[in-house]
């Protein structure tokens, strides 16, 4: 199946910037691109909010508006984009989690309609971002234009997580023609030498996926990982993270260092999930 690249659009700025990454990603990925309007506030998650309502509003005029004029924005900057444009009865995070199931990437904005300064990634963004069936792309800073330069960040702890970052992390940076740099944060005991091997077992499996791709090793040493890997995105097109790492709880859907990294990032961010069987 030919899985589409889905951005969640609401209008706002940081939505409408999303969009622009999405359809880059497809045009990268030679995919289709769906841009998706969840209508119902958010604490209805797809129902009446009235339990004793049993209708359901109808799409808004004002939503088809957007989404067409910013979808015919986007197929005159990437001209052969194939996008469809789709207005859901449904809270934007549940509705954006449920598309994300047949789709190949889910590309959501840092902060939608409703957000204030002091909440640096928006309710449907961080639940987009934990519970994903697909790789999660999160769009840091919201104003931020098109990378243009800079590497593919990827931390490195050696879980299976961990492993699948390494991967994506590869394609990303052979679609972008650019360098994957595996970092792994030690803390100031830590065996120096497990640390290069683990850098060295991540690098070998990233040169082998993709050959002639550049990968560079970095060994950080910091006390906390999560503000070392926030430094070390200060430079990056992108970075992607596991969605869960080293002595993670099984009910965590998204590890303390990704969320860190989905709130403070100095670039976009993809959280790894696996894709899931469709429903």
């Amino acid at each position: 199946m030919n899985r589409p690249v889905v951005v969640g659009v609401d209008g706002s700025p940081p939505s409408l910037v999303a969009a622009e990454h999405a359809a880059q990603a497809a045009v990268w990925r030679s995919r289709p691109l769906h841009l998706v309007h969840g209508y119902l506030h958010p604490l209805g998650y797809g129902v009446p909010i009235n339990p004793y309502e049993v209708g359901v509003p109808a799409a808004s005029e004002d939503g088809r508006k957007m989404l067409e004029q910013t979808a015919a924005e986007l197929v005159d900057r990437w001209p052969g984009l194939a996008v469809e444009v789709r207005q859901v009865a449904g809270g934007p995070g549940a509705t954006l989690v449920e598309e994300s199931r047949r789709a190949e990437l889910l590309v959501v904005g840092s902060r939608g309609l409703g957000g204030f300064a002091g909440l640096l990634l928006g309710s449907v963004g961080t639940q987009v971002a934990a519970h994903g069936h697909c790789p999660v792309l999160v769009i840091r800073p919201p104003d931020r234009p098109l990378p243009t330069e800079g590497p593919v960040l990827v931390g490195v702890d050696g879980s299976e997580s961990a492993e699948l970052a390494v991967g994506y992390g590869a394609e990303e940076a052979g679609r972008r023609g650019g360098t994957l740099v595996l970092v792994h944060v030690a803390g100031e005991g830590d065996d120096a030498g497990e640390a290069k091997a683990l850098l060295a077992t991540a690098g070998a499996a990233a040169r082998g996926s993709r050959p002639g791709l550049t990968v560079q090793e970095r060994l950080i040493t910091a006390p906390k990982a999560d503000q070392a890997l926030i430094e070390a995105t200060g430079d990056a097109a992108l970075v992607v993270a596991g969605s869960r790492g080293r002595g993670g709880f099984a009910g965590l859907l998204l590890g303390s260092v990704s969320q860190t990294l989905v709130h403070h990032a100095r670039c976009p961010v993809l959280i790894a999930h696996p894709y899931q069987p469709e429903p």
